[in-house]
This record gives structure tokens, sequence and C-alpha cells, in this order.
């Protein structure tokens, strides 16, 4: 069988464990994991309003400022929970970013980056007009739709290695 380590106590079978016993010990024990479980649902509820406000702009022309206004703090709130995340990797694997149970998660989390900071600088730029800018915001939302629904998958595989251990 395949594993993958670091070190002697965080063998992992490839594939079988998204935690070796030494990395869901370090999950369990690190406050970033309440910190990425706090913030995902926040910017969940941020993603729900800004979405709703683009949509509302799209479909009527009224409140732009305020649609724009969503979409940053959405980038901020992004962003937020890339840099933490990223620091509860590296508690939990040993690695800032693409630890191999996360790998493709990273991947795609900075394809979602990289849409809402093009966002944001189109905006500050002015290189695209108001509708343009709504709808690189909705390819930039639809994306972190796809990276969060990642991440929920993970969690799911992760409940059903605990059960499984029981």
């Amino acid at each position: 069988m395949t594993t993958v380590s670091t070190n002697t106590d965080d063998v992992r079978p490839v594939g079988r464990r998204l935690y070796s016993d030494a990395e869901r010990a370090r999950r369990d024990a690190t406050k970033w994991t309440l910190v990425q479980g706090l913030l995902a649902p926040v910017q969940f509820v941020v993603f729900l309003i800004s979405l709703w406000l683009v949509l509302r702009y799209l479909a009527t022309g009224v409140g732009f400022e305020i649609a724009t206004l969503s979409i940053v703090v959405k980038t901020a709130a992004l962003l937020l929970i890339m840099v933490t995340g990223a620091i509860w990797e590296k508690v939990v694997f040993g690695q800032y970013l693409f630890a191999p149970a996360f790998f493709w998660e990273d991947v795609f989390s900075f394809a979602v980056i990289a849409l809402h900071l093009l966002y944001i600088f189109a905006l500050f730029t002015a290189a695209l007009g108001a509708v343009q800018l709504m709808y690189l915001a909705l390819s930039a939302y639809a994306a972190y739709v796809i990276n969060a629904t990642q991440f929920v998958w993970k969690l799911r595989l992760a409940r059903l290695d605990a059960e499984g251990r029981k």
C-alpha cells in the first residue's frame, strides 16, 4: 500500500484516510480549526447577500454601489479565510498550502482568489463597465461555489473516516 508521510507519526494510506492519527490530533487541538469553522459560514452568508445584491442590480439596474461594496466585502472574507486556512494547514499538515489531503482544493482556491482579485483590479482601474463587473463577480461566485463544495465534501469524508474508526 502506498503511503504519504513527513514523519513516522504521520503515515497515512493514500486514498483511504484524510488525516493520519497525528494530523487528526493536531486538527482537533488547534484554535485554527474553530476559526475556519466560524469563518466558512460567515463567508457563505456574505456570499448569499452579495449574490442577491448582484442579481438584483443586473435585473433592475438599481444598487450598483451596494452590490459593489458587497463584492469587496466578500473578497476580503475570502482572503481572510485563505490566510487563516493556510495557517491551519501548516499546523495540521506541516505546510502552508498544497498538503496532499487538500491539494486540489487549494489549487482551485487560487482560481477563486484570482477571479475575485481580477474583479477588484477591474473595479479600481475602470477596466470594465458596471454590468461586465457584475458578470465577472458572478463568475468568481460560481468558482467559489465549486470550491466550497470541494471543502464540504472533504468535511464529509473526514466525518465518514472518523465514524469508520470507531
